[in-house]
């Protein structure tokens, strides 16, 4: 995996959502993607593909990033706030966490808003899920052997 590409109305708010509640480090700040690069890249799949574009994520060197983006001449939905989990599509983001009981006190201080009650144990890795402000889907994720992958902490 590259990166997760987030749509978003203002590309400042989310990168300060995104650093400042989330703790991820802005590794390219917003700037402009216009003319003829974008539109070769782009051009067949958006109207208009002028953006504001972010990348936040984690400070190393690894490709797993969040890539923000604001389309500045064509209006969006914000369809995710109606989409249910089992939709087909994107469902969530999985985010590693060392210590869930603080990390979910400490979002939660922050205004985040949770969509479930409590701290699950499934397979031996304790999750909770979380959403931004934009409908996007979080999960996040307490391993219990830190050493192996999320997918393989059973058996």
């Amino acid at each position: 995996m590259a990166h997760i590409g987030v749509c978003v109305p203002d590309c400042e708010a989310a990168v300060a959502f995104y650093r400042d509640v989330l703790g991820l480090r802005v590794l390219s700040p917003p700037y402009v993607m216009a003319g003829n690069a974008i539109r070769n890249d782009m051009g067949e799949l958006v109207s208009d593909p002028t953006m504001k574009a972010a990348i936040v994520g984690f400070d190393d060197g690894s490709d797993r990033v969040l890539e923000v983006i604001e389309y500045l001449n064509v209006d969006g939905a914000n369809e995710r706030a109606a989409a249910a989990l089992t939709d087909h599509g994107l469902s969530h983001v999985g985010l590693i966490c060392e210590d869930l009981d603080a990390t979910r006190a400490e979002l939660e201080g922050k205004g985040v808003e949770f969509l479930v009650s409590g701290i699950a144990d499934v397979a031996k890795v304790r999750t909770t899920w979380f959403v931004d402000p934009w409908g996007v889907v979080f999960i996040l994720v307490e391993k219990s052997r830190p050493e192996r992958p999320y997918f393989s902490q059973w058996g």
